[in-house]
């Protein structure tokens, strides 16, 4: 079978000396890679059996069958009776009770709950995800005959954003899945590791979606803290109470802490949160504001409000859990610190509900290049800008010409407005040609639009609009960098390829080291435009050999050859991290659409194809 992918040495051969590493670029694979953590034991779990069925008793009425559409909640189970021979020589004395929290009280009496929802609505661990297959999510059985210690290592591998737009939208779909844990795999561990990659894309809301899929009782410390990076991710802070109050993780840093008297203010302790939090203001000594700012939130969990002054002087750099805080708060931050923030906290402000639209402009097009936001969610943001009364600045500006690119009174107004946006900052942002998709497809197909085609291009496939890029077939010259996205995004092969389009190509390419026409070559033979001659020629002449294996690339075409779309999605992840398309090379390039290419996902390898010749 197919799933069985993995049998007698090719097991061996995966599972240890085939555990990913890649020789180049080195910053694409984490360091140690090559020896995965072993398997652990997966730990055993309550899990739901059917109430047995109450014998009928004589002179009682038979059951009655439930009606279709009838929903039936079963009875709470009766609890046992208290027991009698209770030892009591072990009790505190009054004095210690008197000191204990309620916390402590009911862990002592054991009553302290290990579950936030009711027995009957309770959900299985058998697989866990926000998208089904049928809603566009990968098969839910893609991984469960995988070996634990593969996926974990390919997982766990991630720790870098994508270069890719087109690589993080497939990442995401594939990680936010509704799918079944390897073999040998804890499914709480599963989730956890999924949750924290989700976490280091920036895709905070998935990550949050993900980890309440699993039922609070069932977390680990793992799964526990990457739930706590996504709430705070979302400025859901107080979301993220049930795991702080219900899981035991041994966390004790002053960030817990914090988060426990807030949690502790809205369980209605308003009165021992404020106390652990003056005590542990009074402890710290650099950074107060953000002790000042979980006083803040707690305080408005009660009747009784206590002033709190939050000053933001001399604070140092923002930061994730300062930047979620205030946001909750309606707390503004200063422009100095928003100036300085880490491009990952601008990104987020584009993805926070509660900021102004103005505020969520400013990372509106790092989330845009990355495939955090979609073209229509930024024109989305910008209509709202546009209609937002006093609205200055660049971000105002680009809303206006925006609008103009939409509803200019010819094609040539609204091609300057296109213009003007891509090169609002000075350069050519990819952000921006992500919001102007739409608006690029609006236009007339204009031979003499002339340079500006391929950027017209470029800007279409950023949204995957490659039906609209087609129209302009007819007229882009053979050879030119239009040319080549088509070649790449045509999904009938209308465009043709040869021998002379190509030298034009390469002949005119002024990129560093022809980094462009080997990104080129590599896309049209992944996606098989190119007979084995014409690779072998250019490859000679570009210095590139498609043949080279590594433990990476022998990986991604075994996943590839049994037919494992989520394996394959996963490895090219693995494969696509990093800062920029420089670190990206044309041998991963090749192998990545190739296996996207054969395990049904070629729309995706269009777009990555173009997509890196595109920003090369």
């Amino acid at each position: 079978m197919k799933s069985a992918w993995l049998v007698g040495g090719a097991v061996l051969a995966l599972s240890s000396a085939m555990v990913l590493a890649q020789e180049a670029p080195v910053d694409l694979l984490p360091p140690g890679f090559d020896s995965p953590a072993p398997s652990p034991t997966p730990s055993p779990r309550a899990t739901r059996t059917p109430a047995p069925t109450a014998p009928v008793q004589s002179g009682s009425p038979p059951p009655t069958e439930s009606q279709a559409g009838e929903i039936v909640q079963p009875l709470p189970v009766q609890s046992a009776a208290p027991r009698a021979d209770l030892d009591l020589s072990n009790l505190p004395t009054l004095e210690e009770l008197e000191a204990m929290s309620t916390d402590d009280l009911d862990e002592l009496l054991g009553l302290k709950p290990k579950f936030d929802i009711p027995p009957a609505a309770r959900r299985s661990m058998d697989r866990v995800g926000v998208m089904d297959a049928s809603e566009g999510g990968l098969p839910a059985g893609s991984l469960a005959r995988q070996p634990a210690a593969l996926v974990r290592a390919v997982l766990a591998g991630m720790q870098q954003p994508m270069v890719s737009r087109w690589g993080h939208i497939l990442l995401r779909r594939a990680l936010a899945s509704r799918l079944a844990a390897p073999e040998g795999m804890d499914p709480v561990e599963f989730a956890a590791l999924r949750a924290q990659v989700l976490n280091t894309m920036g895709e905070h809301s998935v990550a949050r979606a993900l980890v309440q899929d699993v039922d609070t009782a069932n977390y680990s410390p793992a799964l526990t803290d990457a739930a706590v990076a996504a709430y705070i991710g979302t400025a859901d802070i107080v979301g993220a109470c049930p795991a702080v109050r219900l899981v035991e993780t041994g966390r004790d840093d002053q960030e817990w802490q914090m988060l426990a008297g807030i949690c502790n203010a809205y369980a209605g302790e308003a009165t021992r949160a404020q106390n652990d939090l003056r005590r542990l203001l009074t402890r710290t000594e650099d950074d107060r504001i953000d002790v000042l700012l979980a006083q803040r939130l707690a305080g408005s969990a009660g009747r009784g409000r206590r002033a709190v002054t939050i000053e933001w002087d001399g604070t140092g750099a923002i930061t994730p859990w300062r930047f979620a805080l205030a946001n909750a708060l309606g707390e503004p931050i200063p422009e100095g610190l928003l100036d300085d923030a880490a491009p990952e906290l601008v990104r987020t402000a584009a993805l926070t509900p509660a900021l102004a639209p103005v505020q969520r402009a400013r990372g509106a097009e790092i989330a845009g290049a990355s495939g955090i936001l979609s073209a229509s969610a930024m024109v989305d943001l910008y209509s709202q800008l546009y209609t937002e009364e006093g609205a200055e600045g660049d971000a105002a500006l680009t809303a206006s010409r925006l609008r103009e690119a939409y509803v200019g009174t010819d094609p040539m107004r609204r091609l300057a407005a296109i213009r003007d946006i891509w090169s609002g900052g000075g350069d050519y942002s990819y952000g921006r040609m992500v919001l102007t998709a739409y608006a690029a497809a609006r236009l007339p197909v204009d031979a003499d639009l002339g340079d500006e085609t391929g950027a017209l291009i470029a800007s279409m496939l950023t949204a995957g609009l490659d039906g609209d890029a087609m129209r302009w077939a007819g007229t882009v010259d053979a050879g030119s960098e239009a040319w080549a996205l088509l070649a790449l995004a045509d999904p009938r092969r209308m465009v043709g390829v040869t021998d002379g389009e190509l030298d034009s190509f390469v002949d005119d390419d002024g990129s560093a080291g022809q980094r462009r026409s080997r990104l080129l070559l590599a896309g049209l033979a992944g996606l098989e435009r190119i007979g084995s001659g014409e690779i072998a020629e250019y490859s000679g002449r570009l210095g590139l050999d498609f043949s080279a294996q590594t433990r990476w690339t022998r990986m991604i075409d075994r996943a590839a050859e049994v037919d494992n779309p989520a394996l394959v999605a996963m490895l090219a992840g693995l494969g696509m991290q990093g800062s920029s398309w420089d670190r990206m090379t044309a041998r991963h390039l090749y192998h990545i659409v190739s296996a996207l290419r054969r395990v049904g996902l070629e729309a995706e390898a269009r777009m990555i194809a173009a997509e890196a010749v595109a920003r090369a």
